[in-house]
């Protein structure tokens, strides 16, 4: 069963103050982009990540490389629409 995210998080998530701080560019998901996002949650509860234009031309692409990062990263995809996910730690929702 899914949790939902916490209703401030997701009003976050939604925000377009909320910039994007990591993207996947043409090296895709690897060990290096991993370890950044959890840095990042480290210091901040939710990171935006956007997929460069290209690398997932369809929807199911795109939902596969996010549930293969949150799975990878221990995190969450709290809001997605297009190419961008909004993520954040396990144990924040």
């Amino acid at each position: 069963m899914k949790k939902r995210p916490q209703a401030h998080l997701l009003k976050l998530a939604k925000s377009e103050s909320l910039r994007v701080s990591i993207r996947i560019g043409k090296d895709g998901v690897n060990n290096s982009l991993i370890s950044e996002l959890e840095n990042q949650l480290e210091k901040r509860t939710i990171v935006k990540l956007k997929i460069n234009k290209g690398m997932a031309p369809n929807k199911e692409d795109r939902n596969q490389i996010f549930a293969r990062i949150a799975d990878e990263s221990d995190s969450f995809v709290i809001f997605q629409r297009g190419n961008v996910a909004v993520f954040t730690k396990a144990g924040a929702q």
